[in-house]
């Protein structure tokens, strides 16, 4: 029996629609709308929610990608995710990597195989239903965190914490890796033209461009990872990793991507997000390192990174220790 699923079937063909919702009863889906085009199916999202949106690569006046980034930036607004695939008849890696890059989530190839439908939608629906749970989980932390105000751990502007709290955190972490193993990542993350845009709109805009990214960057990162906000326009991310699990440096380059691939809507109009992030990770099989000495590194990270201009990414981690 298939999952409760909310399904949209985005097609601006109507032949292609009907096929397409007829092998998904078939399955046992049946929460599924049609929409003949990118604008109906978000309106449909407006006005209800769905788990999985299902569509043509190639339509008019709004493609499948197109419609995609729309779903992205209304997720975002409205803290959900919905699992997008796309039906496409091109050929090629190129065009793929692009259609995942600006967020879609799979694809299918034409002429579409209904069993193999099935399970892709299937596999999306978890997807959706895991970061939605994900993203309750973190609203009932932020809400929780609001209550640490008062022991002025908090910001809150963005509901996340501050620089004691982010300092807190490291160290317990840092001492937890000493103990059993692992490593532990602090990312400092500048907005390096946020006063352009305080100065172009006015400090209520730039107050929901630094929500907008502290969500964005929530989002990055894994449930249990630490954001905060320690300065006006400077954000700080504290991963860790276990002993027997991989340090994954690339993870850095994706927090970039998900802060600056899309626009932020504020009140005053679409502002554009750039940004340098310094990191400095640390592995308890390098010796021992104190918490301050891992704040610096990532400063001096950081300042380097501004030097070398927008976008930019320096990271290091720590060495064995001379015998």
């Amino acid at each position: 029996m298939a999952e409760d699923l909310s399904i949209i079937i985005v097609d601006d063909m109507q032949f292609s629609r009907a096929v397409l919702r007829s092998g998904l009863m078939k399955e046992g889906y049946e929460d599924i709308r049609l929409a003949a085009s990118a604008q109906d199916a978000l309106e449909m999202i407006q006005e209800r929610n769905a788990d999985v949106v299902l569509a043509d690569w190639i339509m008019p006046e709004m493609d499948g990608i197109q419609m995609t980034q729309r779903i992205r930036q209304m997720d975002e607004e409205r803290n959900r995710y919905t699992s997008v695939i796309v039906i496409t008849g091109k050929e090629g890696e190129e065009g793929l990597i692009e259609a995942f890059e600006k967020g879609v989530d799979d694809y299918l190839t034409k002429p579409v195989n209904v069993k193999e439908m099935a399970a892709r939608v299937h596999a999306a629906g978890r997807i959706a239903t895991l970061q939605n749970t994900l993203l309750i989980t973190s609203s009932a932390l932020s809400a929780a965190n609001m209550f640490l105000e008062g022991l002025n751990t908090t910001d809150p502007l963005t509901g996340t914490g501050n620089q004691r709290f982010v300092t807190h955190q490291l160290e317990a972490l840092l001492k937890e890796k000493q103990a059993r193993g692992g490593g532990v990542c602090l990312a400092l993350v500048d907005l390096d033209n946020f006063q352009d845009i305080n100065n172009e709109y006015s400090y209520e805009s730039g107050d929901e461009v630094l929500r907008a990214v502290s969500k964005r960057l929530r989002r990055a990162v894994r449930p249990l990872d630490v954001v905060g906000r320690i300065n006006a326009d400077e954000f700080a991310l504290v991963l860790n990793y276990g002993k027997d699990e991989p340090f994954r440096p690339n993870i850095f380059a994706r927090i970039g991507q998900a802060i600056r691939q899309r626009h932020i809507s504020t009140s005053e109009g679409d502002a554009h997000i750039n940004f340098c992030m310094g990191i400095y990770c640390f592995n308890s099989g390098d010796g021992a390192k104190s918490v301050q000495e891992i704040w610096d590194a990532a400063h001096r990270n950081l300042k380097k990174a501004k030097e070398k201009g927008t976008g930019q990414i320096i990271l290091t981690r720590s060495q064995k220790a001379s015998a």
